[in-house]
């Protein structure tokens, strides 16, 4: 299957909602095998998911069980905030729907949110501190992520989840104490991107802060820095390339 390389250098328009939900869905998918390909998944925890472009109380979702490197858009299952499956046949996360669902409520402007159980985010969860600026990378959540102070088991209750919305606030990202990471976005791509560098963020902090103490970027730097690729636009268009790279290596992904 020959696929061509795209270089946009901004969000596409849709002429119908049915474009714009195939568009959101082959994203989606390839988000999974990218967090795959980077080493996010353990066991069946973690989820990646994305409002439907139509009915905006439903979100799109891994199946339950399924390796997210298996993972491809005709997979994606249809859920409502209530939990129940629209559209797919196999079973949903109970922890993704109980999270998503009541952060997807908390944040109508947010179209995709991600959660895993990586290595250096939950690692660095254990801390109970947010990041500091300590590199141009970090700066990108620079007074904008939040950590949810609290942990008491495998998030199955709603009201959980809603507490979680509550800690995420206006922010892009929260680091959930003993746990792991979430990440929010105006599109799949901007979500994951987000995620992504999050993680890396955790692992360049972990790293310095064993060889000794870092030396933090002062705030208005650290301010004028996150406008600069903090953004909304900055976080879409970083993940183009990797959506070029995991296309091109698995285009099984688009079934």
């Amino acid at each position: 299957m020959a696929v061509k390389m795209e270089l946009s250098f901004k969000p596409p328009v849709f002429q119908s909602v049915e474009e714009e939900r195939q568009h959101l869905k082959e994203r989606l998918a390839a988000a999974f095998r990218l967090f795959s390909k980077f080493g996010f998944d353990e066991g069946v925890a973690g989820h990646i998911t994305a409002r439907d472009p139509e009915w905006k109380d439903h979100f799109w979702v891994n199946p339950f069980g399924v390796h997210f490197s298996l993972v491809k858009a005709s997979d994606l299952i249809l859920c409502n905030h209530e939990g129940a499956v629209v559209e797919g046949k196999l079973p949903v996360n109970r922890a993704a729907f109980a999270i998503h669902s009541q952060v997807h409520a908390a944040r109508p402007d947010v179209v995709a949110a991600a959660h895993a159980h990586s290595v250096y985010g939950k690692s660095w969860s254990s801390l109970g501190r947010l990041l500091d600026p300590i590199t141009q990378d970090a700066c990108a959540f620079y007074d904008d992520h939040s950590l949810f102070d609290d942990y008491t088991g495998v998030v199955l209750d709603v009201e959980e989840g809603r507490r979680i919305g509550v800690a995420l606030g206006d922010k892009k990202a929260c680091i959930l104490r003993n746990h792991g990471l979430l990440t929010v976005g105006k599109s799949v791509d901007e979500a994951a991107w987000w995620f992504i560098t999050m993680e890396r963020s955790c692992q360049a902090q972990l790293l310095a802060e064993a060889s000794g103490k870092p030396v933090l970027i002062d705030p208005a730097n650290a301010e004028t820095t996150r406008s600069q690729v903090g953004t909304t636009e900055a976080g879409w268009f970083q993940f183009q390339p990797l959506w070029n790279r995991i296309v091109k290596e698995q285009p099984d992904l688009l079934d």
